[in-house]
């Protein structure tokens, strides 16, 4: 697995599992409706936040991170990031090596720490994840997210020392 610098040629390939994983609801605090060109838009931020893609050895697009400043002005010390992973190459490790390429990221760039502002507490697999990566949950909002078959359920905030 390869991970580089995404450009928009790269969108083709990223939309069909954004739309899928964003429309499902059950993950990340997007409209559900987000249309192509505004998700375009929100996934491809300028510099100095980064697009990477993670594809395998014949170039197929296995899932995308989006790394920024959590804050501005006073706070923007601290980063976060957003992963998506391609459904049908999940259980790969390349949500893990997405998530280490953005913590080896923010380091390098002298960010002091990352930050998830809403990691859905349903979503075990990404929590578990994040927590073997040397995230700490440091508070949970109660009923942040109205999850589709669970209902309203908690938000992590997790944070990691770099």
């Amino acid at each position: 697995m390869l991970i580089r610098e995404a450009t928009s040629e790269d969108w083709p390939a990223i939309w069909p599992f954004f739309h899928a994983i964003v429309s499902a609801g059950e993950t990340l605090t997007y409209p559900l409706d987000l249309g192509e060109e505004d998700a375009e838009g929100w996934w491809f931020v300028p510099a100095p936040s980064r697009v990477v893609v993670a594809v395998d050895e014949d170039g197929t697009v296995l899932g995308t991170a989006k790394m920024n400043r959590n804050h501005m002005g006073n706070g923007s010390h601290i980063a976060s990031a957003t992963y998506l992973v391609d459904p049908a190459h999940s259980g790969r490790g390349v949500g893990r090596a997405l998530c280490q390429y953005s913590v080896d990221w923010a380091r390098a760039e002298g960010y002091r720490a990352m930050q998830f502002n809403a990691v859905v507490e349903t979503n075990t697999r990404a929590v578990k994840l994040y927590q073997s990566i040397g995230f700490d949950v440091i508070g949970t909002l109660p009923e942040g997210f109205n999850h589709p078959t669970e209902g309203y359920v908690g938000i992590h905030i997790m944070h990691k020392a770099l």
